[in-house]
Order: C-alpha cells, then structure tokens, then sequence
C-alpha cells in the first residue's frame, strides 16, 4: 500500500488496526475519533487528531490517502463508511495482520479486519466493512455477507453461508453447510447445528433459539 492510511476509531479495534499498519510498514496519518478526551492523545508517534466529521482532516481522503473504519459497533461502522463512499467515493482497504493466512483462491471484500492468525480457507467468498478476529478461522466454500463479526477462535466450517450483520461470538462452531440469516447473532462458545433464522439469537451447545 502506498498511500498512507487515516484511521476513524481510537478504541480496541483502532489500536489493532493501527498495529497491523505498522506490521506491513503502512504509514498511519492519524487517527479520529469523537470522543474528546482521547484528543491529542499519542500512541506510539500517531496521534489522534480530532473527531471523524472534522472537515480539516477528512479533506485529506482521496488519491492521496486511504481509510479504515476501526468502530466495532455495527451501526456506527456501516453509518461511517457509507458516508465516506458517498462523499469521497473512497472505499475503506483490508488491515491484515501478518500472521493471517487468506487463500489466494479466496474472494475477499474491502474494509475487512483480519487479526492475528486468522485464516479464510480456499474458494471462501468475504463481503466487506468485516471483522475477522484473533484465531477465527474461516473454512473452504465459505459465504460470507458484509458487517459480519466473527469473533476470536470462532470457526466457521465448510460451505457455511453468513448473511450480512449477523455477529458470531468468540469460540462459537459453526458446522458444515449451516445457514445463518440477516442480522442474526451466535452467543460465545455456541455451537451451532441448524439453520439460524434472520434477526434470531441462538446460545449453547447444541444452540437454540433464545
């Protein structure tokens, strides 16, 4: 990546993302986040700059700067990166640690997070504006949506289809061939052997509907 990267989160996700930066040699330009106190505050020689709408930073974004949306709230992640493909018609580019494993017969979207070892298996079609946590392994012939959480240790095996939204909690299996719905959301540690409606919550082992 040539272009340096401009980072709107300065929480959790935002310190991963701006670690895996630096791991690939990506100059980071700042960071913007809206809460104020974390203002002016440095991590490492990046600071953070301001808030997100802040006209004097944003108008950086274009042919001269990338962005990534570090927010781990769903809403306020889609909100920000529709703004920004509307206005700038910038779209966010992957953080991918240098630990993690992507086939190259793999499809992958943009905006995407891949943590440390995190793997996506051969033929695996990945929407965008995703997080794919620390250890989350994604299995072959996968389908995945866009917004999707996948969180840490969680495996998601062989031809599984996620729609967009749905959130899998840390350490949930996901086994072969499952279908999980829109906006759906997988408990830590479930295990899930059925098909997940959309909007639906299953938790336990096996999951159930809750």
């Amino acid at each position: 990546m040539e272009n340096p990267v401009l980072i709107f989160g300065a929480g959790a996700l935002g310190m991963q993302a701006l670690d895996i930066f630096r791991r690939n040699n990506v100059l980071v330009y700042g960071i913007l986040d809206d809460n104020k106190e974390l203002h002016g505050k440095e991590f490492g020689d990046v600071s953070v700059l301001g808030a997100t709408d802040d006209e004097a930073f944003i108008n950086i974004i274009g042919e001269k700067c990338e962005t990534f949306v570090a927010v781990g709230e769903r809403s306020v992640r889609k909100q920000l990166t529709e703004g920004l493909n509307e206005r700038f018609k910038s779209m966010p580019v992957n953080a991918i640690h240098e630990s993690a494993i992507i086939s190259e017969m793999a499809t992958v979207g943009h905006g995407n997070i891949f943590a440390a070892r995190a793997i996506v298996g051969p033929t695996s079609k990945l929407g965008s504006h995703s997080l794919f946590l620390t250890g989350s392994v994604i299995e072959t012939a996968v389908q995945i949506g866009d917004y999707v959480t996948v969180g840490a240790g969680a495996i998601i095996n062989d031809r599984v289809k996620v729609a967009d939204g749905v959130f899998i909690g840390s350490g949930a299996i996901i086994v072969a061939g499952v279908e999980i719905g829109k906006n759906a959301r997988i408990g830590a540690g479930s295990v899930i052997v059925e098909n997940v409606p959309a909007n639906a919550t299953f938790f336990g082992n096996p999951a159930k509907k809750i």
